[in-house]
């Protein structure tokens, strides 16, 4: 969080000024990376080891406070942490994006090994370190809060008016180009690329029932994608300073976290569905986005940004091109069609060890703000007595599907496709009844269709659910079809909550109702929710043991 009139940029502003380092000192940690990330890897990938950062939390909480300290000085003029390619990445991206020159005297740079090589110093990627530019006449200033804090520090250079970046070491001159080429003036690449093979859509009257629909819902419900993290997250303190409000633990499709001292949230998710995107790079693409846009409209979040993280493996291979290709325009339509800016990303490519890639994962990281946090929904308070509520339109789609993969062992079809204008009308419609308050209990349908989403109400809310399913598909596609735009919500009365979906569009059927303490389908399955939170919770600790 940020106060919108106090946001720094890296880009440094005129000539003249004095380049400042500190942090945590210079060592031979992490050289290469960067250029390490974009390697594929084989039976020889120990030797990368020195390739990998060593990070140390209390030194960056140290750097953390000292440069907030240093940015409420007045003396700030430009800054930018040294990530990847450490003092290169930095130094380049501040002159340049300053339309300047930078000058570096590298034997100023605090080191903690000795005899490192000027190739060393610039490509280090060591933890915990920054780069500011400051004001004329303010390096006092930053020497003091920097001692305080007990961390290097030293002006090792300045902005110049020649549009290079020039370094010294050791009284000689060992760099000097222009930095055009560095930073605005990047090549752009535009690799040799073919079209994804695509999967046939699967008609579910061709694709087998399980022999026994209980045991297919427990192995469902146990499989890795879809079983609890309990394990991991409970290891962590997620409610430091008590301002989160929905999480994991609670049951909801995204996170809450509220802005201190105010009624305002923020809501966070993150989602991608790789076996989508194998299968058709355009459709996995949008619908990551549109997922994580679900998620957030299904706390009552006003979907606001995305942040994309694209892992796919070689580029150079003109069929893992084609995914990237088609997985970036696919979530780019997703991104216009619901008004879902992309505000930052990062790529990780060439993930591939021994030749083989990993799935492509575009994944999406999305925020969302709720105006009024009291005004929000989950799936965790659903009460006995509760009708379930389905809106959307299911056709049984099961290409690409959980339930293709875990219960028959199949990894074909194509995935459901996203209708992003239905997307974006029946989303609206549930954020609107969520912020009426009208309906404060919702769940979105991915992965596993109905019978998922519904597992999960149950558990988290330890009610269970009888469904009762309308005859127009074959049982199995109505439980365990993925259709996308789709959210159940559990009401006291669904009445009023069908009218005001019809008067709006949007299709909405009773699917069940809420009692007992068994997840059940009638005349199909019962299944108790102590043998389903059982396999569900069980995965992950039966895993790391």
């Amino acid at each position: 969080l940020a106060d919108a009139d106090k946001i720094f940029d890296s880009a440094a502003p005129a000539a003249g000024l004095p380049v400042v380092y500190f942090g945590s000192k210079t060592g031979r940690d992490g050289i290469h990376g960067a250029t390490m990330a974009s390697q594929e890897f084989d039976d020889a990938s120990d030797e990368k080891r020195p390739t990998v950062q060593v990070g140390d939390p209390f030194a960056e909480k140290l750097l953390i406070e000292a440069t907030l300290e240093l940015m409420a000085s007045g003396a700030v003029a430009a800054i930018q942490d040294m990530g990847a390619a450490g003092l290169t990445s930095s130094s380049v991206e501040m002159a340049g994006k300053g339309q300047v020159g930078i000058e570096l005297d590298l034997d100023m740079v605090p080191q903690r090994e000795e005899g490192m090589s000027a190739y060393e110093m610039m490509l280090s990627e060591s933890q915990e370190r920054m780069l500011a530019v400051l004001k004329p006449g303010r390096e006092h200033d930053g020497h003091a809060i920097f001692e305080k804090w007990g961390l290097d520090a030293a002006v090792i250079g300045w902005t110049t008016d020649t549009g290079h970046i020039v370094l010294k070491h050791k009284g000689e001159i060992v760099c000097d180009i222009p930095l055009a080429p560095l930073a605005e003036d990047a090549p752009l690449y535009d690799r040799p690329w073919v079209q994804p093979q695509l999967h046939p859509r699967l008609d579910a009257l061709d694709i087998p029932e399980p022999a026994d629909y209980g045991k297919a819902v427990l192995k469902l419900m146990s499989a890795p994608d879809m079983a609890s993290k309990r394990w991991l997250w409970e290891q962590y303190d997620r409610h430091v300073m008590a301002d989160t409000l929905e999480d994991s633990a609670t049951g909801a499709d995204a996170g809450i976290v509220r802005v201190h001292g105010t009624k305002k949230a923020l809501a966070v998710t993150s989602d991608c569905t790789p076996r989508y995107v194998q299968n058709d790079p355009y459709e996995g693409g949008k619908q990551a986005v549109a997922e994580a846009w679900r998620n957030l409209t299904c706390v009552g979040a006003d979907p606001i940004a995305i942040t994309d993280n694209l892992n796919f493996g070689n580029p150079e291979r003109p069929e893992i091109m084609g995914q990237i290709v088609r997985a970036i325009d696919g979530m780019a339509e997703a991104c216009r069609v619901l008004d879902f800016p992309v505000v930052s990303g990062n790529v990780s490519l060439y993930n591939e060890t021994n030749g083989a890639a990993i799935p492509p994962t575009p994944t999406v990281g999305a925020v969302g703000i709720l105006v009024d946090s009291t005004r929000r929904a989950d799936f965790s308070s659903m009460k006995p007595g509760d009708t379930l509520v389905l809106l959307g339109e299911t056709r049984g789609e099961l290409g690409a599907s959980m339930y293709l993969r875990e219960i028959l062992g199949r990894e074909d079809g194509a995935p459901p496709p996203v209708d992003l204008a239905m997307e974006r009308q029946i989303g609206d419609f549930v954020r609107a009844e969520i912020e009426a308050r009208r309906i404060t209990v919702v769940h979105d349908l991915s992965d596993g269709g109905l019978v998922a989403a519904a597992a999960d109400m149950a558990l988290a809310s330890d009610v269970g659910i009888t469904l009762e399913l309308p005859s127009k598909l074959p049982d199995h596609a109505l439980l365990f079809g993925e259709d996308q735009a789709r959210y159940l919500v559990a009401v006291a009365d669904p009445i009023p909550l069908l009218k005001a979906a019809h008067a709006a569009g949007v299709a909405g059927e009773v699917v069940g109702h809420a009692d007992g303490k068994a997840l059940a389908c009638a005349g199909i399955f019962s299944v108790s929710l102590a043998d389903l939170r059982a396999g569900h919770e069980g995965w992950m600790p039966g895993y790391m043991g």
